[in-house]
Protein backbone atom coordinates (compact mmCIF):
# COMPACT_ATOMS: atom_id res chain seq x y z
CA UNK A 1 0.00 0.00 0.00
CA UNK A 2 1.70 3.14 -1.06
CA UNK A 3 1.61 5.86 1.47
CA UNK A 4 0.97 8.58 -1.00
CA UNK A 5 -0.59 11.73 0.60
CA UNK A 6 -3.95 13.10 -1.58
CA UNK A 7 -3.18 16.21 -1.87
CA UNK A 8 -5.42 19.66 -3.84
CA UNK A 9 -4.17 18.66 -7.30
CA UNK A 10 -5.13 14.83 -6.73
CA UNK A 11 -8.83 16.00 -5.72
CA UNK A 12 -11.41 15.22 -8.64
CA UNK A 13 -12.65 18.13 -10.61
CA UNK A 14 -16.07 19.16 -10.35
CA UNK A 15 -18.49 20.95 -13.86
CA UNK A 16 -17.67 23.99 -12.04
CA UNK A 17 -13.82 24.21 -11.51
CA UNK A 18 -13.68 23.19 -15.33
CA UNK A 19 -16.06 25.72 -15.75
CA UNK A 20 -13.52 28.27 -14.36
CA UNK A 21 -10.72 27.38 -16.05
CA UNK A 22 -12.64 27.75 -19.17
CA UNK A 23 -13.24 31.44 -18.38
CA UNK A 24 -9.98 31.87 -17.28
CA UNK A 25 -8.53 30.24 -20.41
CA UNK A 26 -10.85 32.56 -22.15
CA UNK A 27 -10.32 35.88 -20.87
CA UNK A 28 -6.27 35.12 -21.34
CA UNK A 29 -7.10 34.59 -25.29
CA UNK A 30 -8.93 37.70 -25.01
CA UNK A 31 -5.53 39.64 -23.56
CA UNK A 32 -3.21 38.17 -26.51
CA UNK A 33 -1.89 35.61 -24.02
CA UNK A 34 -3.01 32.41 -25.76
CA UNK A 35 -3.40 32.27 -28.94
CA UNK A 36 -6.68 30.47 -30.63
CA UNK A 37 -5.14 26.99 -31.26
CA UNK A 38 -3.80 27.22 -27.68
CA UNK A 39 -7.15 28.51 -26.74
CA UNK A 40 -8.70 25.48 -28.32
CA UNK A 41 -6.35 22.34 -26.81
CA UNK A 42 -6.53 23.96 -23.41
CA UNK A 43 -10.39 24.33 -23.34
CA UNK A 44 -10.48 20.76 -24.31
CA UNK A 45 -7.88 19.14 -21.86
CA UNK A 46 -9.99 21.34 -19.38
CA UNK A 47 -13.54 20.29 -19.86
CA UNK A 48 -11.41 16.49 -19.68
CA UNK A 49 -9.50 16.77 -16.72
CA UNK A 50 -10.11 15.05 -14.19
CA UNK A 51 -8.33 16.37 -11.16
CA UNK A 52 -7.64 19.64 -9.83
CA UNK A 53 -3.86 19.06 -10.70
CA UNK A 54 -4.77 18.44 -14.65
CA UNK A 55 -6.66 21.99 -14.33
CA UNK A 56 -3.66 23.66 -12.88
CA UNK A 57 -0.98 22.97 -15.42
CA UNK A 58 -3.65 24.49 -17.89
CA UNK A 59 -3.07 28.17 -16.30
CA UNK A 60 0.08 27.78 -14.49
CA UNK A 61 1.79 30.32 -16.58
CA UNK A 62 -1.46 32.55 -16.99
CA UNK A 63 -1.29 35.73 -14.52
CA UNK A 64 -3.59 34.68 -11.47
CA UNK A 65 -7.22 36.23 -11.60
CA UNK A 66 -9.50 37.71 -9.16
CA UNK A 67 -11.99 35.13 -7.66
CA UNK A 68 -9.91 32.42 -8.73
CA UNK A 69 -9.06 29.59 -6.27
CA UNK A 70 -4.61 29.29 -6.56
CA UNK A 71 -3.12 26.21 -5.97
CA UNK A 72 -2.07 25.45 -2.87
CA UNK A 73 1.31 24.88 -2.18
CA UNK A 74 2.50 22.89 0.88
CA UNK A 75 5.91 23.56 2.85
CA UNK A 76 6.42 20.19 3.95
CA UNK A 77 5.14 16.81 1.64
CA UNK A 78 5.89 13.62 2.99
CA UNK A 79 5.78 9.99 1.42
CA UNK A 80 5.99 6.58 3.60
CA UNK A 81 5.76 3.34 2.14
CA UNK A 82 6.57 -0.47 2.68
CA UNK A 83 7.07 -2.34 -0.34
CA UNK A 84 4.82 0.34 -2.12
CA UNK A 85 5.21 2.33 -5.30
CA UNK A 86 4.49 5.98 -5.24
CA UNK A 87 4.19 8.28 -8.55
CA UNK A 88 3.95 12.08 -8.63
CA UNK A 89 3.04 13.37 -12.33
CA UNK A 90 0.15 15.43 -14.36
CA UNK A 91 0.64 18.45 -12.89
CA UNK A 92 1.82 17.87 -9.10
CA UNK A 93 2.52 21.01 -6.78
CA UNK A 94 5.82 20.81 -6.16
CA UNK A 95 6.34 21.11 -2.28
CA UNK A 96 9.93 23.16 -0.55
CA UNK A 97 10.39 20.26 0.89
CA UNK A 98 9.62 16.63 0.44
CA UNK A 99 10.32 13.74 2.94
CA UNK A 100 10.33 9.80 1.69
CA UNK A 101 10.57 7.10 3.86
CA UNK A 102 10.15 3.91 1.73
CA UNK A 103 11.63 0.17 2.13
CA UNK A 104 10.93 -1.93 -0.78
CA UNK A 105 9.79 0.27 -3.24
CA UNK A 106 10.20 2.49 -5.60
CA UNK A 107 9.60 6.73 -6.05
CA UNK A 108 9.12 8.46 -9.27
CA UNK A 109 8.71 12.16 -9.37
CA UNK A 110 8.13 13.33 -12.83
CA UNK A 111 8.70 17.05 -13.07
CA UNK A 112 7.93 17.65 -16.98
CA UNK A 113 4.46 18.89 -15.83
CA UNK A 114 4.99 20.16 -12.36
CA UNK A 115 3.42 22.79 -11.12
CA UNK A 116 6.65 24.63 -9.88
CA UNK A 117 6.24 28.12 -7.35
CA UNK A 118 9.90 27.94 -5.66
CA UNK A 119 13.45 27.64 -6.86
CA UNK A 120 14.65 25.20 -4.58
CA UNK A 121 13.69 21.61 -3.60
CA UNK A 122 14.67 19.31 -0.64
CA UNK A 123 14.41 16.04 -0.97
CA UNK A 124 14.92 14.21 2.72
CA UNK A 125 15.50 10.42 1.55
CA UNK A 126 15.18 7.93 3.76
CA UNK A 127 15.18 4.45 1.62
CA UNK A 128 16.31 0.77 1.71
CA UNK A 129 16.30 -1.50 -1.17
CA UNK A 130 14.05 0.83 -3.93
CA UNK A 131 14.71 3.22 -6.46
CA UNK A 132 14.15 7.26 -6.23
CA UNK A 133 13.45 7.89 -10.07
CA UNK A 134 13.73 12.14 -11.14
CA UNK A 135 12.71 12.77 -14.76
CA UNK A 136 13.65 16.56 -15.58
CA UNK A 137 13.00 18.55 -18.32
CA UNK A 138 15.60 21.17 -18.88
CA UNK A 139 15.96 24.31 -15.99
CA UNK A 140 16.47 21.70 -13.29
CA UNK A 141 19.56 20.87 -12.08
CA UNK A 142 19.81 18.23 -9.18
CA UNK A 143 23.02 18.08 -5.98
CA UNK A 144 23.27 14.70 -4.62
CA UNK A 145 26.60 15.33 -2.78
CA UNK A 146 24.86 15.31 0.50
CA UNK A 147 22.90 11.91 -0.04
CA UNK A 148 25.23 9.14 1.94
CA UNK A 149 25.04 5.23 0.29
CA UNK A 150 25.12 2.35 0.77
CA UNK A 151 25.75 -0.12 -1.67
CA UNK A 152 24.08 2.32 -3.83
CA UNK A 153 24.26 4.15 -6.72
CA UNK A 154 23.05 7.41 -8.96
CA UNK A 155 22.94 7.19 -12.56
CA UNK A 156 22.30 10.48 -15.03
CA UNK A 157 20.84 9.71 -18.20
CA UNK A 158 19.55 12.29 -21.39
CA UNK A 159 20.79 15.43 -22.44
CA UNK A 160 22.53 18.14 -20.39
CA UNK A 161 20.91 21.60 -19.91
CA UNK A 162 22.67 23.11 -22.58
CA UNK A 163 22.37 25.93 -21.13
CA UNK A 164 19.10 26.61 -20.22
CA UNK A 165 18.14 29.11 -17.19
CA UNK A 166 17.92 27.40 -13.87
CA UNK A 167 14.55 27.41 -12.36
CA UNK A 168 14.60 24.81 -9.72
CA UNK A 169 17.31 23.50 -7.55
CA UNK A 170 16.75 19.86 -6.12
CA UNK A 171 19.02 18.78 -3.34
CA UNK A 172 18.67 14.95 -2.51
CA UNK A 173 20.16 14.80 1.48
CA UNK A 174 19.47 11.42 3.48
CA UNK A 175 20.18 8.19 3.06
CA UNK A 176 20.12 5.42 0.17
CA UNK A 177 20.87 1.63 1.20
CA UNK A 178 20.93 -0.72 -1.52
CA UNK A 179 18.68 1.15 -4.21
CA UNK A 180 19.57 3.54 -7.03
CA UNK A 181 18.94 7.43 -7.60
CA UNK A 182 18.02 7.58 -11.61
CA UNK A 183 17.63 10.77 -13.15
CA UNK A 184 16.42 11.26 -16.84
CA UNK A 185 16.77 14.24 -18.41
CA UNK A 186 14.41 15.12 -21.27
CA UNK A 187 14.17 17.50 -24.03
CA UNK A 188 10.66 19.30 -23.00
CA UNK A 189 10.39 22.87 -21.08
CA UNK A 190 9.37 23.61 -17.59
CA UNK A 191 6.55 24.88 -16.88
CA UNK A 192 6.97 27.72 -13.86
CA UNK A 193 4.01 28.62 -12.02
CA UNK A 194 3.67 32.36 -11.14
CA UNK A 195 4.00 32.48 -7.56
CA UNK A 196 -0.34 32.37 -6.08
Amino acid sequence: MSGELMGTTELRASHADRDRVVDVLTGAAGDGRLTSEELDERVEAALSARTMGELAVLTADLPAVAGTTPVEVKDVVRIEQNGGSTRRADGWVVPGRLEIQSRLGDVTLDFTQAVITRGTLRIDLDMQLGELRLLLPPGIVVDTDSLVLHYSKVKTRGPGDAGAPVELRIEVVGKLGFGKVKVRRTRRAVRKSPTP
